[in-house]
């Protein structure tokens, strides 16, 4: 449909910048805010947004305590612990590292996938891309650099992060991927569950420091945007591309990150970390088996290439 070809590569454009942003925003908020005030100002902004979203699509909430129990789990699997993770991380490191370490998250992915799911084994492209994507966070790490005393903790945390994130993309796959539920509903009882339980901490979070127009906008952001309506513009690019195609925003967001971490805030990037996410982009690449692919449509062929995503 000539709609659908000029908004879903739009919509893909918004959740790429959106989630590669969403560093930059982490990093503003933190100027005012700590890591925990962070993680349940996204949470809550990001299920007020969702709830809306619910209402104006009249979707209706599911009834079996299972599926509430299984969707908590992932919450804390997918919201809570990683955005408290990265949140603490940049407290110490930059937002483009941050961002880099993020694109890590389909390795973890499919390494817990191939550990935990009977359906999914490693093949000889997931080992290559596996080997590929950790070299390259070695390369990143810099352990003869690195010490225990510097960023190498903050480092530990974004991976503990991504580990998260691979966890909860694998349990989502063995309980929930055979549930006739709709994404957006999916996506509203996890971050709902999960602001749920930030406001349980509220007591505990303390007062904070500064609400600035740049800490409360970067605030907005993270919740509305990036939590809120990103869940939103990815379910419709998986619907009109496919979810392989719609996962190559993947590709994109470190490089939004790294970009505005540079260009806006003005923070340095070393020689290692951008070949390490090079690295760690190739081994997504050959997780998926789409190295392959890529040689065979630059090498001459006697009819032209299959077409990408329009």
């Amino acid at each position: 449909m000539p709609g659908t070809r000029v908004r879903t590569p739009i919509q893909f454009g918004l959740l790429a910048l959106t989630w590669g942003a969403s560093f930059l925003f982490v990093k503003i908020a933190l100027t005012g805010l700590t890591p925990p005030q962070i993680v349940w100002g996204r949470l809550v902004l990001g299920a007020l947004t969702l709830a809306v979203i619910m209402l104006l699509t009249r979707r209706s909430l599911p009834r079996e305590p299972a599926l509430w129990g299984h969707l908590t789990v992932v919450s804390v699997l997918l919201c809570v612990l990683p955005f408290l993770l990265f949140a603490w991380a940049q407290s110490h490191i930059s937002a483009s590292l941050a961002s880099i370490y993020n694109a890590t998250t389909p390795l973890f992915a499919t390494a817990f996938a191939a550990a935990l799911l009977r359906t999914e084994r490693l093949t000889p492209h997931s080992r290559t891309g596996l080997l590929l994507g950790f070299a390259g966070v070695l390369v990143i790490i810099n352990p003869f650099a690195a010490t225990l005393t510097g960023s190498l903790p903050a480092q530990l945390a974004c991976l503990g992060a991504t580990t998260s994130y691979g966890l909860a993309f694998a349990y989502l796959r063995r309980f929930l991927s055979h549930r006739d539920v709709p994404a957006i509903t999916l996506a509203f009882i996890q971050v709902a569950a999960g602001a749920a339980l930030m406001l349980l901490s509220t007591p505990f979070l303390g007062v904070p420091t500064d609400l600035s127009p740049p800490v409360l906008l970067s605030m907005l952001a993270l919740g509305a945007l990036s939590t809120g309506l990103a869940y939103v513009w990815n379910t419709a690019v998986v619907r009109d591309w496919g979810a392989a195609n719609a996962a190559a925003v993947t590709y994109v967001t470190p490089v939004v990150g790294v970009l505005l971490g540079v260009l806006v805030l003005g923070e340095p990037l070393a020689w290692h970390q951008p070949l390490g996410a090079v690295l760690v982009l190739l081994g997504i690449l050959a997780a998926h088996g789409r190295l392959g692919r890529i040689s065979r449509r630059r090498a001459p062929a006697s009819r032209p290439a299959t077409p990408g995503p329009r």
